[in-house]
């Protein structure tokens, strides 16, 4: 559970910082937006984290982010024939408290877990507001028939290796995939771009590099898409929808081109509606694991 909520904040974040980039002279004064990270996999619950953006040159710290969250809002998701409130709760992350909405343990009658080629609606209710969403879980339609791994190109680290994915798509246009790794006991990172489309692969068999997913808070280096002989390697590889896909490409995007003073300003493309920043997103999750040899 821990890193589940780990990453999530990484990416919650993401989104106090980096949505509020927008060309304006008056950043300092634009008020509080609510922001919303909210999540449900297929054999999972609902996960939703709620918190306020922060201005511009507000300083980032834990303390910060720890006092950012939304702990007063009332979260209901529904799949059409049953509607659950999500009850808050806490876990001690890094020396402070974060808090989300996930299914209420004493409400399992109207529990909602996610299945594939369903949709699902999300409500939230704060100080006075109602913020909407949709999102659907698709069918997997990006197969992974193997896994492998060769050594990194010439002029790299000796130990560093090429994680290699064969996979085949469905025949049709319109396949979104996002995908994360975890390295040995390490959370699952999203790769630094981590969703595709299927423009080009549209139902072909192909072989592609998989760069190591990575936290984006930590300096990179030269070597980072690599992993290392001696690694298991998780890859979890995920079907969305296309409003799902098209929150990420943006977000990343504009995360890539923070501190470029060429890149043109971009829009972050949310699926909340009520002028709130994030997404509710859902994910057709696949797993396949490797054991690298030293």
């Amino acid at each position: 559970m821990n890193m589940r909520i780990q990453i999530s904040l990484m990416a919650l974040v993401l989104l106090l910082v980096s949505c509020e980039k927008t060309v304006s002279f008056n950043l300092d004064n634009v008020p509080p937006k609510l922001v919303v990270e909210a999540t449900i996999e297929n054999g999972q619950p609902p996960f939703v984290y709620l918190s306020r953006s922060l201005g511009y040159f507000s300083s980032l710290s834990p303390d910060s982010i720890a006092a950012s969250f939304v702990r007063d809002a009332q979260v209901f998701i529904s799949n059409g024939s049953r509607t659950h409130q999500l009850k808050e709760y806490s876990a001690r992350i890094g020396g402070y408290n974060a808090y989300y909405y996930s299914t209420d343990s004493a409400s399992l009658l109207t529990a909602i877990t996610g299945e594939l080629n369903k949709d699902y609606t999300l409500r939230i209710v704060w100080q006075g507001k109602e913020y909407n969403a949709a999102t659907r879980i698709p069918f997997i339609t990006r197969q992974i028939d193997s896994m492998y791994w060769k050594p990194a190109p010439a002029g790299n680290i000796p130990y560093k290796v090429v994680l290699m994915i064969k996979a085949t798509d469905a025949p049709g246009y319109g396949d979104y995939i996002r995908y994360f790794t975890s390295q040995n006991s390490d959370p699952f990172y999203p790769g630094l771009n981590s969703v595709f489309d299927d423009q080009v692969i549209d139902g072909t068999t192909y072989e592609i590099p998989v760069e190591r997913g990575v936290p984006r808070f930590n300096d990179l280096g030269e070597n980072y898409s690599f992993f290392d002989r001696g690694d298991t390697v998780t890859l979890k590889l995920c079907n969305i929808d296309k409003a799902t896909y098209d929150f990420w490409r943006t977000m990343e995007f504009s995360y890539s081109s923070i501190g470029n003073p060429f890149s043109s300003p971009t829009k972050v493309l949310s699926n909340i509606s009520g002028g709130a920043l994030g997404y509710f997103g859902g994910y057709a999750a696949q797993y396949r694991r490797i054991v690298i040899p030293q």
